[in-house]
C-alpha cells in the first residue's frame, strides 16, 4: 500500500490546524469562502501536498 510522505503529512496537517482555527479559505486566492467541511479541508491539503510535487498516492 502506497503511503503519503512525511513532507505530505506535515502539509495536511497544517492545513488541519488552519481548518480548525477557522482561517482555511477555498478557491483560487480564499475567494470561495471559508471551509466549513472536515472532508474538504483534508482534499485541500492533499491538493496542495501535490502541488508542491510530493508524494501523494492516487485516489
Amino acid at each position: 500500500m502506497t503511503k503519503y510522505s512525511k513532507k505530505a503529512q506535515e502539509k495536511i496537517e497544517t492545513v488541519m490546524h488552519e481548518f480548525k482555527a477557522g482561517t482555511l479559505k477555498s478557491g483560487k486566492n480564499g475567494k470561495g469562502g471559508k471551509v466549513k467541511s472536515r472532508k474538504q479541508a483534508v482534499a485541500i491539503g492533499i491538493s496542495e501536498a501535490k502541488q508542491a510535487g510530493l508524494k501523494v498516492p492516487s485516489k
